[in-house]
């Protein structure tokens, strides 16, 4: 048998990664030329290719295999990893935990957080829906004896977040499938899509607080998937949330990869303060701080938010990723480029990533799709640097036990 050329096995899995032929498409815009992202197979095992002395010490907690965040519906045999497993290695790469899910589930969002005062593990465990996830958020102690499984009331625990608050609190993601009006997207007016819930959780009791519904609060207009119908109707997601954190405030800060946007949401209305990126931010956006498919939104400082900018405009990459530090002025409602972070190699992440801040001003993240996981130094140096079989999610560098 002729072998695939590794430009077409490169398109091949470009296009599913991507979604083409799903029921979004999106032209290229004219801030960049279109390139295709950086190939998502990576090396056989996890290769360090840099780690300088000097940087922050400590372990790294990520996840092998396929995410379930990424919309790829089938894994091509003998291509990278895909066991799915919750894996802490130190820095040489050599294995120091590992946690296995039963065959045919799929295992992400990996890390340390803090519960009741101490330090736990936490990951989502459950099943890819393409692209999203239906599964169930785990709490367990350093050691990986689980403590907790939650979901909200009714729904799922969606893949993308699941962050624990100072005060008991989790929030948490979910996606829900409901009839909908399209004819304003170009679809039909009784179809179907994806609302998204931002749920927040007492992790004590198991009670959802509240619950926030994309779909309420935001036309679809906003989006920028456009429907065409290809894949059935009901794989439309014109929103796609993917982060929630508090701002300094207490209120939700909540990213949409499909609209290019962050939004600010009053957590006892859910009424909506403001928003930035997208088409209809409502904060003017300088030079260099639009963002394009984006990732782990946060708050690096009250006035500054960080990001992992994908550059990817739905299905069009615009170029490089990179992370990003945004300084906000709500009242003054301008936003303004403090940073930015790219990899030497030029990476471009079709999906998923993050951007974890450490002691000293050191920077650690996943490059999610482009297989890598990397560090830099306050200047921007690159201290550390690995390549994984395929991407993962999310990755953190912490202390442990």
């Amino acid at each position: 048998m002729r072998k695939r050329s590794t430009p077409r096995l490169l398109a091949i899995l470009t296009a599913a990664i991507l979604g083409l032929g799903s029921a979004v498409t999106c032209a290229a815009t004219a801030q960049a030329a279109p390139r295709l992202p950086t190939n998502p197979i990576g090396t056989p095992t996890y290769t360090v290719n840099v780690n300088k002395p000097g940087g922050p010490s400590g372990y790294i907690f990520y996840t092998t295999g396929w995410a379930a965040a990424v919309p790829l519906p089938v894994v091509p045999r003998g291509l990278g990893n895909t066991d799915q497993s919750a894996v802490i290695v130190d820095k040489t790469g050599r294995v120091v935990w590992r946690y296995t899910v039963a065959q045919g589930g799929s295992i992400s969002n990996f890390r340390t957080q803090t519960y009741q005062g101490r330090k736990v593990l936490t990951w989502w465990e459950g099943s890819g829906q393409g692209g999203h996830g239906a599964g169930v958020d785990v709490i367990a102690d350093t050691r990986g004896h689980i403590i907790k499984k939650i979901t909200p009331a009714g729904l799922g625990s969606d893949v993308h977040e699941f962050r624990l608050t100072p005060d008991g609190r989790a929030l948490i993601t979910s996606y829900h499938q409901v009839s909908a009006d399209l004819t304003s997207v170009g679809g039909p007016k009784h179809g179907t899509l994806l609302d998204c819930v931002a749920s927040i959780v007492d992790v004590a009791s198991g009670r959802t607080l509240t619950e926030w519904s994309a779909l309420q609060h935001i036309p679809l207009t906003a989006s920028a998937a456009r429907y065409t119908g290809l894949g059935g109707a009901a794989t439309f997601d014109p929103f796609h949330m993917n982060s929630i954190v508090l701002d300094p405030a207490g209120n939700l800060l909540i990213s949409f990869r499909n609209l290019n946007a962050a939004y600010n949401i009053d957590a006892r209305t859910g009424q909506i303060l403001w928003s930035v990126g997208g088409k209809h931010s409502s904060l003017r956006m300088g030079p260099g701080t639009d963002f394009f498919g984006q990732h782990d939104v946060e708050y690096a400082d009250p006035h500054t938010i960080r990001l992992f900018d994908n550059n990817i405009n739905v299905a069009t990459q615009l170029g490089d990723s990179s992370i990003k530090w945004i300084r906000l002025d709500p009242t003054r409602r301008t936003a303004t480029l403090v940073r930015r972070q790219a990899h030497p190699a030029g990476l471009a992440t079709a999906a998923t990533g993050n951007a974890q801040a450490l002691a000293d001003g050191y920077t650690f993240g996943s490059w999610g799709t482009a297989p890598h996981i990397s560090e830099f130094s306050p200047s921007g140096e690159m201290t550390y640097d690995a390549t994984l079989p395929v991407g993962t999610y999310r990755a953190y560098l912490d202390t442990w036990p």
